[in-house]
């Protein structure tokens, strides 16, 4: 269905690592998932695994590999290199689920750029509660994928 086929630029990469951070310990985030590096996840981390910077880049490299290839797959219309950027970190961040069965999604692939910009800022909670850094990241999402900033202020 995608009719993209967009690397992942520069302003979205500066935004994912500017709201992740970088952490070589495992650690819980907000709604307890082990994590390490950039916000990477997965059965391997656990706690007290650490990492050190070369691998938490390559885990971020590959998780934005896996990301972008996605959002290139399930978006129908045309992108500006922004807007891809923009759904990439959503995807990375959130998840491909949650992107995949979003209204942002359906709205984009209507064409409806300006409903499904509006959609970022839905996603700003974990475990049910408004979480404050989660609003500024969708905030910086929807900034970018409307080119209105460089997605990357007030992190």
């Amino acid at each position: 269905m995608g009719v993209n086929n967009l690397a992942y630029g520069g302003k979205g990469l500066a935004m994912t690592e500017q709201f992740e951070g970088c952490k070589l310990t495992a650690y819980q985030d907000q709604v307890g998932v082990w994590t390490i590096g950039y916000g990477h996840t997965g059965p391997e981390v656990v706690k007290g695994r650490t990492i050190t910077i070369e691998e938490a880049q390559d885990l971020l490299a590959m998780d934005i590999r896996t990301a972008a290839t996605f959002v290139n797959n399930v978006v129908a219309v045309a992108l500006s290199q922004e807007e891809f950027d923009a759904l990439v970190d959503f995807a990375f961040n959130l998840g491909r689920g949650r992107l995949e069965g979003s209204t942002l999604l359906h709205e984009l692939n209507a064409g409806n750029f300006a409903a499904a910009a509006a959609q970022f800022e839905v996603w700003d909670r974990a475990g049910g509660a408004v979480v404050a850094g989660l609003l500024r990241r969708r905030q910086a999402e929807a900034a970018l994928f409307n080119n209105t900033s460089s997605g990357t202020q007030n992190a």
